[in-house]
């Protein structure tokens, strides 16, 4: 068997189908599968169970001489939310059980980080272990997971092979439930449809213009095979980045938006909301030498080659992967 958490949300739903069409059948879904608004993303897969995530330590404990591989996907990934008790149990405590779970039962296990840990930037994108301590996330949703990053690497006990991914901005099918969270490429996508315009946060720093704010973004499907060639290989436990190693601009972003969906660019730019405004990131982009060492050399989608096959085979069909 190989669980996945989180796997009614959007990243865990997508390797869940990424693992049956390469073939593995003996698949564990674990999440709160009581929202009705993510069910398609796991009503037909056909798996060998479906297990809540408040009992999952318990069934666990029971399954685990038949659990081959853990991959931990689950998260409230909502950086907009201030509640930290939220973070401290479904960010952290629950995942320091898993862990402690995978060390009891001899199981390796993936973990999702998050790029979010690295704040503003101040201290650069670099997956160097050495240097995590120093980062400086913006959010509680960062902080839960600069925590537990910096637990897992403080424990004696670890599992036989562990890895950690800081995902960057990841797009992609299967993100329809997000609402607010859901990434820059559907909500473009669905601003076009609806009014033929996107509306852009304008830049409130005098060393950006408006719309060239530069993130990370990486495509579902190469966070997937990322994922899957370390749980293959299961060789080089440690901290690492997700990202293409190349940044875009927003405008540039919207722009391949508009042109998967046949449309000329007619772009709006808007305030950052005062909520979120001294807590938005203008620069990510992820070092991705370590990760690179470890011999994975498959390229990673641009955007517009990300962007063309998200909006013409998931988006404009309603389709889920």
């Amino acid at each position: 068997m190989i669980v996945v958490t989180g796997a009614a949300g959007f990243i865990g739903s997508y390797f869940a189908g990424h693992l049956l069409k390469q073939g593995y059948g003996d698949i564990v879904l674990v999440d709160d599968f009581g929202r009705e608004s993510k069910k398609n993303n796991y009503c037909d897969k056909k798996v060998t169970e479906k297990v809540n995530r408040s009992v999952f330590i318990e069934w666990l404990k029971k399954n685990e001489k038949h659990v081959q591989f853990v991959v931990h996907l689950g998260a409230r990934t909502d950086t907009t939310e201030f509640n930290t008790s939220v973070f401290d149990e479904l960010n952290f405590n629950y995942s320091c059980r898993i862990w402690e779970s995978c060390v009891r039962y001899g199981l390796p296990l993936i973990y999702a980080s998050s790029a979010a840990t690295y704040g503003a930037g101040e201290n650069g994108y670099s997956d160097d272990e050495s240097e995590i301590a120093k980062l400086k996330p913006l959010n509680p949703y960062g902080e839960s997971k600069q925590r537990f990053d910096m637990w897992a690497l403080a424990q004696k006990e670890k599992p036989f092979f562990w890895a950690g991914f800081k995902f960057f901005n990841v797009y992609g099918p299967n993100e329809y439930h997000k609402g607010r969270m859901a990434s820059v490429v559907f909500h473009s996508y669905h601003q076009i449809q609806n009014s033929g315009k996107v509306k852009l946060f304008r830049s409130h720093r005098p060393d950006f213009t408006d719309g060239e704010q530069i993130r990370d973004f990486v495509y579902v499907a190469d966070v997937a095979k990322v994922l899957l060639y370390f749980m293959e290989t299961r060789k080089h436990s440690g901290i690492y980045n997700l990202g293409t190693g190349k940044a875009r601009s927003f405008n540039h972003l919207v722009k391949a938006v508009f042109s998967a969906a046949g449309k000329p660019p007619d772009i709006e730019y808007i305030d950052i909301p005062e909520d979120i405004r001294d807590k938005y990131q203008y620069f990510t982009e992820a070092d991705m030498r370590k990760l690179r060492n470890t011999g994975y050399s498959n390229p990673f989608c641009t955007i517009e080659e990300g962007i063309e096959d998200y909006v013409k085979q998931y988006l404009k069909n309603q389709k889920i992967f």
